[in-house]
């Protein structure tokens, strides 16, 4: 039960090691092979098991990641040639490029703990470089019995901090990311220390240590001048600004691409075809294999595919650009802006083609209803003549036969005129008639409603816009009719008077109208059990066009009123009334 036992403890004991604790063994075995000599057979085990603990802290391939044959093979030759070699200089490099992966990624670590646990590593290899390996250089042995105990047990401070050091658990990914440009850097500062201190001791023959203090001194003088040049303040941008504009960039011209995207834009009216065209100019880019795209209604390819994909899904659109190489976090940034931009452009040539349809609609259904009115009144019309012509008898004849000679071909031409609207697309009819003779023509049609017709005298020069006036004039006594229907006892009375221009008044005595509906019977069709609001929504507009406005002057019980009076300040388009003269 023991043996059952024990490897399962085993087990959970290396599950439970936190990566820092990875990191604490992969440096103890590091430190174990450089103090007891790189050519023993001790120091090769320890170098192999150092290899081992760095394969489980590395942060480079994630635990879960399926390796290929390649880098099987790499990592196999990297453990070889890390045991087999016997050399100070390899094991310098090697030792640089642990301080740079260490280091380069203390400016993203935002955990005070895991911040702590890689400058504590950091110092170590630095020092073990500088003060043990370096030294192996120039020195084939002949080290003093105090400096050897000294390396040997005083770096073991900084490795054991780092196993009582209280860190977070979090995800692999947020606690080791390496940052490639503070990874180079660093390591080609550690790479110009060693082999500036080297140079200089060589050529120099003196003191390892005045020889570093000299290759320290020129670095920082050379910091110090990149430090200025980065930022100056002379009107030069500075290196920072070229770097970020160069990174940003990924090697192409983002105005120029934007300035093309732009015109494109104003080119072309439909979405699909525009991420069509878009997607093929961005393929063009020298780092992009290809681009799937797919709208609501269209998929297509530019290019051919590759491995790496970066998908991208914004709002309708979904793209899927195909790289050569596979993207770093710069450029998979950079991939993102460029399928926001597009994205953005194709909602807008959406909300574009959108509104174009609901215009397209909205006229239809504007000219629609404007023209069920005119025919509704020109039922009513007939409907009048029927009446008429139902209750009269034999003495009525020759005065039928005038009225129907009359009205009739007033009928047809009223039904030919509303048919060319349909053709022309229901512009206003801008047509005048004289004002005495459309004054006849409404009484004879309106005769048998009981409807009281008031006028001032009509100068016979008098011109009105015969359409406006009949379709308000009509619209009002229908809405006053069906008040009718329901309550008989309603009078209606039209009143045409000449007060600072001709005035066409229709009232009636019945109930008034409710004040939600009266706010917005000009501006807006409103529902209505009456049918208020459609058609005279549309009498509203035309009259605007024409230079009058209509209104609704009194609204309350026993008195609701509508005028048609000529604007104050006349449309220029706009046919108004003649003044009478003295």
């Amino acid at each position: 039960m023991t043996g059952d036992t024990t490897p399962s403890r085993a087990l959970r004991f290396l599950l439970s090691l936190r990566q820092q604790d990875w990191l604490a063994l992969m440096l103890f075995s590091l430190h174990a092979a450089l103090v007891f000599g790189i050519d023993t057979a001790l120091s090769k085990a320890f170098l192999l098991s150092h290899f081992g603990c760095f394969l489980l802290w590395q942060p480079v391939l994630r635990g879960e990641q399926k390796l290929f044959v390649g880098q099987a093979l790499l990592i196999v030759g990297a453990a070889a040639a890390l045991v087999a070699a016997e050399s100070w200089w390899f094991m310098a490099l090697w030792i640089s490029v642990l301080f740079a992966l260490i280091g380069g990624e203390v400016p993203a670590i935002r955990n005070v703990g895991q911040r702590v646990v890689a400058l504590l590593a950091a110092t170590y290899l630095l020092a073990i470089l500088l003060i043990w390996v370096v030294p192996h250089l120039f020195e084939k042995g002949g080290f003093s019995p105090f400096f050897e105990a000294a390396v040997r047990y005083g770096p073991l401070a900084p490795l054991a901090m780092i196993f009582l050091v209280k860190t977070e658990r979090s995800p692999r990914a947020d606690s080791y990311t390496v940052d490639l440009v503070y990874g180079v850097l660093l390591f080609l500062m550690v790479v110009v220390l060693v082999l500036g201190a080297f140079v200089i001791r060589q050529f120099s023959h003196g003191n390892y240590a005045l020889a570093l203090a000299q290759a320290l001194l020129v670095i920082a003088g050379i910091l110090l001048g990149l430090s200025w040049l980065w930022d100056p303040r002379a009107g030069f941008a500075g290196i920072g600004h070229l770097m970020n504009r160069y990174f940003m960039s990924v090697g192409m011209p983002f105005e120029r691409w934007m300035h093309s995207l732009a015109n494109l834009a104003d080119q072309e009216r439909d979405p699909n075809k525009f991420v069509m065209t878009a997607t093929r100019d961005m393929a063009a880019l020298p780092w992009v294999s290809g681009i799937d795209w797919q709208t609501a209604s269209q998929r297509g390819m530019v290019g051919h595919i590759t491995r790496h994909a970066t998908e991208c899904r914004l709002g309708g659109l979904r793209l899927t650009l195909y790289t050569r190489w596979s993207p770093s976090p710069t450029l998979v940034l950079h991939i993102r802006l460029l399928a926001r931009l597009l994205a953005d452009y194709y909602e807008a040539k959406e909300r574009e083609q959108e509104q174009r349809r609901n215009a397209y609609m909205h006229a239809i259904y504007e000219t629609g209803s404007r023209l069920t009115h005119d025919v509704k009144n020109l039922l009513q019309s007939l409907r009048s003549l029927c009446a008429a012509v139902e209750t009269s008898d034999e003495a009525d004849a020759p005065a039928l036969r005038r009225l129907l000679r009359r009205q009739l071909p007033q009928v047809a031409q009223r039904l030919q005129t509303t048919l060319d609207k349909l053709d022309s697309g229901a512009q206003a009819d801008q047509s005048t008639d004289s004002a005495s003779h459309w004054w006849r023509d409404l009484q004879q049609r309106y005769a048998h409603e009981r409807i009281l017709f008031e006028s001032d005298p009509l100068p016979p020069e008098l011109q009105i816009p015969a359409d406006l006036f009949d379709r308000v004039a009509e619209n009002c006594l229908q809405n006053a009719l069906e008040k009718r229907r329901a309550a008989p006892q309603v009078q209606i009375r039209v009143r045409l008077a000449l007060e600072g221009g001709l005035q066409l008044t229709v009232c009636d005595n019945g109930e008034a109208l409710l004040e939600s509906i009266a706010r917005t019977l000009f501006t807006a069709p409103v529902p209505s059990r009456h049918g208020f609001g459609v058609g005279l929504y549309q009498a509203a507009r035309q009259a605007t066009a024409l230079g009058y406005q209509l209104a609704l002057t009194r609204n309350e019980v026993g008195a609701v009123c509508f005028t048609l009076e000529p604007c104050a300040q006349p449309a220029a388009t706009a046919v108004g009334p003649q003044q009478p003269s003295d």
